[in-house]
């Protein structure tokens, strides 16, 4: 029994095709067998970045996960097995965030009393209630993930393999601790790593405000800050090494009382401008930054007294000239460059001293001022002046972190410049827009704050790191080079170290006096080292006795045996070699470094997967995350692997951009101009959704994302594709063809045939080219372009009438086989980015045909270019076949004049020999396909066009106003010769009674006229003209067209089959006569009539009240 094609609905539900492909998918394992049935092949080594599962996914998550399965799919075509194990980011200050809003707690002291090992507990549970969400959402994208394997990086492997990462770097003396300004959360009470910084930068404005320090000498500096709140801790001012500084004489805006104030030179024109002329006397003298360095000066806020030396200016080699004034004030315990030139200079910070004696900077970890009663009473005796600075005692430096204000509630700034202004020492008062760090997690602003940390000294391998990054292929290249090499050169030392609770815990231990530290690499030697501990009596027993060295079993590994986290580690209380007793730093390791050692976690490598296998599967060959990821996961992946194997981490790289709304702003729930990425993929299916956001622009460019673009994306490619798939379908069912006939040699085959088998290799070479790339959108375009232009709308089109009438003749089979390899390599091609319906049409192919042993396309090889095939010379006769159709039809859309009204003539000047020979191969095709009867070759445009020519006042007027009447005679009198030379020459001379000017195609207006009766269209090199006079005999022809169009569709929408022979009636309106007295013949022979006939009222089986031209008109079709 022959097999047949499965036939479609006309209309495709591609949402209904997906589910059944889902399903398919599970039932056959597709998924599974496509990563089994490559064992033994070469691996493609693919890294996926980890979510947090505690946050919904959004488009930028389905962005990103796109790309990363179109390369992976592509990979596995091309025979390679692809690993794509998921993994959940589950520690970390999301986690905590979420816990603390749930359990209604806030802070440190809160958790603490609330209980860390509960606390702790709450976060396990919780970080994966949205991993349900996060798995529906890879399943309906068509990206196939491996759930079954998934990797935590709270579990002990994970975190065994992160500390064992770590106390490598500690053996290489790459960890150390130190006492420095760091930016730190108030909000989330712990220190960040520059990376983190920089993913939190807003846009806010502040006051602003340009403050007046009086040197010893009685002049004044003009320093400008955006932190009023840090100049009570100020004790230096710095100035630029190579910078200019001018004195200049004025009165103070404010108080209009003398003054002789210092700034840069550069930036005189931003505080003394042309309209205050008369009022400044600028210093002709200009002064050098060293000029000044050593100069004292009177504190400016002399609230607290700073220990040592103080109040000094030094030069600061980051100093600008980009805004203020040229001159910095410092204040070293609120900024890293502050603290790294002040202890340069040798500049004493402003330090309070607490209750227990330490040393703090004025602003308490809360972000207020310290309250007096924190303070130490002698210090607040022999420092601290506490008439004034009892006012401000207690005062938030942010609003942001005092609930209890207003909105619109003063900020201590402004207050702190209403004091200064009052004070006599405020020149310039203002609103200024800046960015300005906030925490990526609580969305508070960012402070910078003197802690003790622990580093990795990621500077000591900066150079390294540059030169392993230049390796990387990095899409788009500029990431690399710019973003991420320009982070790279700026590097400073990772701040490791995180005050929270729900982490990897730092594995240090160290005396009291700190004379010995240990670091622990694996639960191997801590189970070790606690039983020392036990035996010398600093712990009772080993709380981790149950854990069996050497057991890699998952029972071994439970927390039921052991578990790192706090509090349990927190307990733990090691013995030094001396036998004292040795507690762990009680901070956690950033959870970014938990992410950068996921190559090695995942594996819990070195105690599993080690030798050959490890170096089978590392580095990775591809990554893909968001460009946010740039000084974030990038940055760790490459530190790390630098770092510990002198390797990079990845060799290829995709940094995708941001997905916008279709203005172009970012989507947000708040703003109302967020999607639902499930109602997307609900109404218009994943392949559409897919294939929109990855051909719309490239991955690493933000897309503005538009429903309506994957509205027509669905329509006009999907619903284009599946409609030729259907358009085969039908007849190959009709015919009996299976595709498993003897092929017909290509040799054998008409021309058309062998013109779209060259350009599918073409198409197949130049898209694996892009793959391999790893640029994916111009691969999707081009196979849009060849379904929509090339298959459809030409291939299928033209030869429509090769497919009709009965018998599988040899041309017929020719059809049939040329059209079923371009819909079976177009579904190979695709399958990477329409996972869905390239499977559907593949397996429906396949289903009759047999070719494939494979059960689905994305088991089947990925096709390869017949380079044998290609032949660019019928590629680009074809193509200037559909370059002058486009240019004809475009000109009959203009006029109105349909395409079933035939016309006369068209004429195309043709300048070389080959366009010539090209134009004359495919002159019958370009006939057929815009209803002309004939084309003539010109050797020019002369006669077509004509150019008229006059001088351009505008431009000419200034320079030759008194010759101007002269020029216009004599352009007057140009032929279409000399106006095409102006049109062409950048500059042209004219001759003005022996006088030589210049002018150019600016100089003059130009236009153009039609010969009429014809209309003229030009593209680049090629001009074509279309007679548009219609005669009697041609519109005759024209209705005869228009009337076959009408009864093919009375045929289809009455259900009759192609094979179907009909009698027509049509009703004898005058305008319709001419047409069935000489087209009868030719309208019956289009539309299998038997009898075309014309009556007074036509009857029969269908009988449709029509239009022909905008006129009435009754057609009855009877089946016979």
């Amino acid at each position: 029994m022959t097999k047949h094609y499965k036939e479609v609905k006309a209309k495709a539900d591609f949402v209904e095709i997906e589910k059944e492909v889902l399903k398919f998918w599970d039932e056959d394992k597709t998924f599974e067998k496509s990563v089994h049935n490559r064992d033994g092949a070469a691996e493609f080594v693919f890294y996926d970045g980890p979510p947090f599962a505690n946050g919904t996914p959004h488009y930028g998550h389905i962005m990103v996960s796109y790309v990363k399965d179109v390369v992976a799919r592509y990979q596995t075509m091309n025979g390679k097995k692809v690993e794509r194990r998921l993994g959940w980011d589950c520690h970390g200050l999301p986690a905590e965030m979420s816990a603390e809003k749930q359990l209604g707690v806030s802070g440190r002291k809160q958790i603490e009393e609330y209980g860390v090992e509960k606390f702790n507990d709450f976060c396990r549970s919780d970080v994966l209630k949205y991993s349900g969400i996060w798995v529906e959402m890879f399943k309906r994208i068509g990206r196939w993930v491996d759930f079954s394997h998934d990797y935590k990086t709270m579990d002990l492997p994970f975190m065994e393999s992160v500390i064992n990462n770590f106390k490598q770097l500690w053996e290489k003396g790459l960890v150390y601790e130190d006492y420095r300004v760091l930016p730190y959360s108030w909000a989330a009470e712990t220190p960040l790593s520059n990376f983190e910084v920089n993913q939190g930068y807003q846009d806010k404005t502040d006051n602003a405000i340009t403050v007046m320090f009086t040197l010893e000498n009685g002049m004044k500096m003009l320093v400008w800050t955006t932190t009023p709140w840090t100049l009570p801790s100020n004790t230096a001012l710095a100035v630029g090494p190579e910078i200019e500084y001018v004195r200049v004489k004025c009165r103070n805006p404010y108080t209009d009382a003398p003054q002789t104030v210092i700034l840069a030179k550069e930036l005189l024109g931003s505080y003394f401008t042309p309209k205050m002329e008369g009022k400044f006397e600028i210093d002709p003298v200009a002064y050098k930054g060293p000029d000044f360095e050593g100069i004292r000066y009177e504190q400016l806020i002399p609230w607290v007294k700073p220990a040592g030396d103080a109040f000094r200016v030094i030069l600061g080699d980051y100093v600008t000239t980009s805004d203020g004034t040229g001159i910095v004030h410092i204040a070293p315990t609120f900024g890293a460059d502050d603290d790294r030139v002040a202890r340069a200079a040798g500049i004493a910070p402003l330090f309070m001293v607490d209750k227990a004696g330490k040393n703090q900077p004025m602003v308490d970890r809360k972000g207020r001022f310290f309250l007096l009663e924190e303070l130490d009473p002698t210090f607040i005796r022999d420092n601290v002046d506490t008439a004034a600075y009892s006012q401000w005692a207690g005062r938030y430096v942010k609003n942001a972190y005092d609930d209890s204000l207003a909105a619109d509630a003063p900020t201590l700034d402004v207050d702190l410049s209403v004091m200064l202004k009052a004070e006599n020492k405020v020149f310039k008062i203002e609103k200024h827009t800046h960015s300005y760090p906030h925490c990526w997690r609580t969305d508070k602003p960012v402070l910078y704050y003197p802690l003790d940390s622990w580093f990795i000294r990621t500077t000591a391998l900066r150079d390294r790191m540059i030169e392993l990054n230049k390796t990387i292929r990095w899409k788009p290249e500029s990431t690399g080079t710019g973003r991420f090499g320009k982070w790279l050169e700026g590097l400073v030392d990772w701040n490791l170290s995180r005050s929270r609770f729900w982490g990897t815990p730092l594995p240090i231990w160290a005396t009291e006096d700190y004379s010995e530290m240990k670091c622990i690499g694996s639960v191997e030697e801590l189970v070790a080292e606690i039983e020392k501990s036990v035996a010398a009596g600093l712990m009772k027993e080993n709380p981790y006795k149950n854990f069996k060295p050497g057991d890699l079993s998952k029972e071994n590994y439970s927390t039921d045996r052991i578990d790192l986290h706090r509090p349990y580690v927190d307990n733990i209380v090691l013995v030094s070699s001396k036998g004292e007793p040795m507690r762990r730093e009680p901070d956690l390791i950033d959870v970014w470094f938990d992410s950068g050692a996921m190559p090695y976690a995942q594996l819990h490598y070195p105690f599993e997967h080690g030798g050959d296998y490890f170096k089978s599967v590392y580095p990775a060959d591809f990554i893909a995350e968001g460009v946010d990821q740039t000084r974030g996961w990038f940055f760790t992946l490459h530190a790390i692997a630098t770092m510990l194997f002198d390797s990079v981490a990845f060799k290829n790289i995709i940094s995708n951009g941001l997905v916008l709304d279709k203005n172009g702003n970012k989507m947000s729930k708040r703003l109302g101009n967020a999607v639902d990425p499930f109602e997307i993929l609900s109404t218009y299916g994943a392949d559409a959704t897919r294939w929109y956001m990855i051909s719309n622009s490239q991955p690493w460019d933000n897309l503005k994302f538009d429903r309506d673009g994957v509205d027509e994306v669905r329509r006009k490619f999907f619903g284009t594709l599946y409609n030729t798939y259907s358009f085969f379908a039908l007849y190959a069912n009709v015919d009996g063809f299976t595709g498993q006939e003897p092929e017909v040699p290509m040799s054998e085959r008409p021309e058309i045939d062998r013109w779209i088998i060259s350009l599918l290799n073409t198409l197949v070479r130049n898209v694996t080219e892009s793959l391999e790339n790893y640029d994916p959108t111009p691969a999707a375009r081009m196979i849009q372009e060849f379904v929509c232009e090339n298959l459809s709308n030409w291939y299928v089109r033209l030869n429509r009438k090769r497919f009709w009438g009965g018998g599988l003749t040899r041309d017929k089979l020719a059809a049939y086989q040329t059209l079923y390899t371009c819909l079976e390599t177009v579904s190979m091609l695709s399958a990477p980015f329409a996972p869905f319906i390239s499977d559907r049409i593949f397996r429906d192919l396949n289903a009759v045909s047999g070719r494939h042993t494979d059960e689905s396309v994305h088991l089947s090889t990925f096709p390869v270019c017949d380079s044998s095939l290609i032949d660019g010379e019928l590629e680009q006769m074809m193509s200037m076949a559909q370059q002058v159709s486009s240019m004809v039809l475009a000109l009959r859309r203009k006029v109105n004049i349909k395409v079933r009204q035939p016309l006369t003539k068209i004429l195309i000047p043709v300048l070389d020999a080959d366009t010539a020979r090209r134009i004359e191969a495919v002159k019958g095709l370009i006939m057929s396909e815009v209803n002309v009867k004939e084309i003539e070759l010109i050797e020019n445009t002369t006669g077509l066009i004509t150019k008229r020519i006059k001088p351009n006042f505008k431009t000419l007027g200034p320079k030759y106003g008194k010759q101007m009447k002269q020029i216009a005679a004599l352009v007057a009198g140009f032929s279409q010769d000399q106006i095409a030379a102006i049109e062409a020459s950048a500059e042209t001379l004219l001759d003005m009674d022996g006088e030589k000017i210049t002018v150019t195609p600016a100089d003059f207006e130009i236009t153009s006229e039609d010969m009429p009766g014809w209309l003229v269209a030009t593209e680049g090199k090629l001009t074509v003209a279309l007679d548009i006079t219609i005669t009697d005999d041609l519109r005759a022809e024209g209705i005869a067209r228009e009337l076959i169009n009408r009864i093919q569709n009375i045929r289809k929408d009455s259900g009759l089959e192609v094979t179907d022979k009909i009698r027509v009636e049509i009703e004898q309106q005058e305008f319709v006569l001419p047409a069935l007295k000489s087209f009868a013949d030719y309208i019956a022979s289009q539309t299998l009539a038997v009898e075309i006939e014309g009556v007074a009222s036509p009857s029969g089986e269908f009988v449709v009240e029509s239009e022909v031209d905008e006129q009435p008109v009754r057609i009855a079709v009877t089946k016979i």
